[in-house]
């Protein structure tokens, strides 16, 4: 938010430099600006106030880029009668390794491999002796019951499984 703010002021400046260089008449907030700029002395108050915000509000975006956010964590359901506050995160890591636990408990499957992403879960299994449209049936519903029932993930991601049967 502070930097679609900041872009946005940013926005309304080079609009008004550039309506201005075309040769059309500034606006007296621009005039009044411009002349308080270049009358000021760069030892004053004013200008050591802005140079100081506008110092405060880089390091701030640059410290709110560097820093991780929740995009690999997935939300969890707060339980019915819990605090309203009260929230909770799987990382997406530790949902794929429950979740490929529950796919390789579906008897046929030899192999797999599990990648939970933000909105999907991709779902790659070998079948050994099974038909593999049938573990494939098998495996769309245990997934989904992973997903919402062991997990409780607030949103369950879509599903995308593929199977093959097993090489050897």
């Amino acid at each position: 938010m502070t930097a679609s703010l900041t872009a946005l002021a940013c926005g309304a400046l080079l609009f008004e430099a550039v309506w201005t260089r075309a040769g059309n008449r500034a606006n007296t907030w621009w005039t009044t600006l411009s002349n308080e700029l270049a009358t000021r002395p760069v030892d004053d108050v004013w200008i050591l106030t802005g140079a100081a915000v506008a110092a405060a509000l880089g390091l701030v975006l640059l410290i709110l880029a560097l820093t991780r956010g929740n995009r690999g964590k997935l939300p969890m359901k707060v339980p019915a009668g819990g605090p309203a506050g009260m929230r909770a995160v799987v990382d997406r890591r530790s949902a794929a390794l429950i979740l490929r636990d529950a796919t390789m408990s579906v008897p046929g499957t030899s192999a797999a491999r599990v990648r939970v992403g933000r909105h999907r879960i991709h779902v790659r299994a070998e079948v050994r002796f099974r038909d593999p449209a049938d573990v494939k049936a098998e495996l769309t519903k245990t997934v989904g019951d992973a997903a919402s029932g062991q997990l409780r993930l607030a949103h369950p991601p879509k599903q995308t499984i593929h199977v093959r049967r097993s090489p050897t």
